[in-house]
């Protein structure tokens, strides 16, 4: 008996490839840049990457819609691995990893900052993870439908809101 392969239900861009090649150290920058980890970071662009084969989005906007979704992506992750955490914290709350002084200082530092942008506007966090990235401010523009002249305003303002941000995070401490 023959077996018949059943037709692809999505059609797969042809031009996947060739973006993946020129955008994925990018993409995996904006992850790593949210969430600190190349591991996740290669997740995300690896589920970036599948929602790009599948969309309609110009070749000539890839790169900047690439980058947007991986700021976002990355922040959903950021989301709900804290709420992840959270649970497991409280299902184990005895459980703790050895480690050295100065390591738990900067593993605590980069939570706090992560946890920070995790709670900004999702418009600012994106054009401030997009321009700490490397991304100019015409890229960053482009990618989150901006002028410009707007992006130097709004990453600064994100800037202060994450300043904020772990201000009032250390204050209630």
């Amino acid at each position: 008996m023959a077996v018949v392969a059943a037709p692809p239900t999505e059609a797969v861009r042809p031009d996947l490839e060739q973006v993946f090649r020129a955008a994925y150290p990018r993409v995996v920058a904006v992850a790593a840049r949210v969430l600190g980890s190349p591991d996740e970071a290669q997740d995300v662009a690896q589920e970036v990457f599948l929602s790009f084969g599948r969309s309609s989005v110009p070749a000539r906007e890839a790169m900047g819609w690439l980058s947007v979704a991986a700021a976002h992506t990355a922040l959903n992750h950021l989301r709900s691995g804290r709420r992840r955490a959270a649970r497991e914290v409280s299902a184990h709350p005895g459980a703790h990893v050895p480690d050295t002084a100065d390591t738990v200082v900067v593993n605590e530092e980069r939570r706090r900052v992560r946890e920070a942008l995790g709670r900004l506007p999702r418009k600012q966090a994106v054009a401030l993870v997009l321009r700490h990235s490397g991304l100019s401010y015409a890229e960053v523009a482009a990618a989150i439908e901006l002028s410009t002249g707007s992006v130097g305003t709004t990453v600064r303002r994100a800037e202060a809101a994450l300043r904020k941000e772990l201000n009032r995070e250390a204050s209630s401490d």
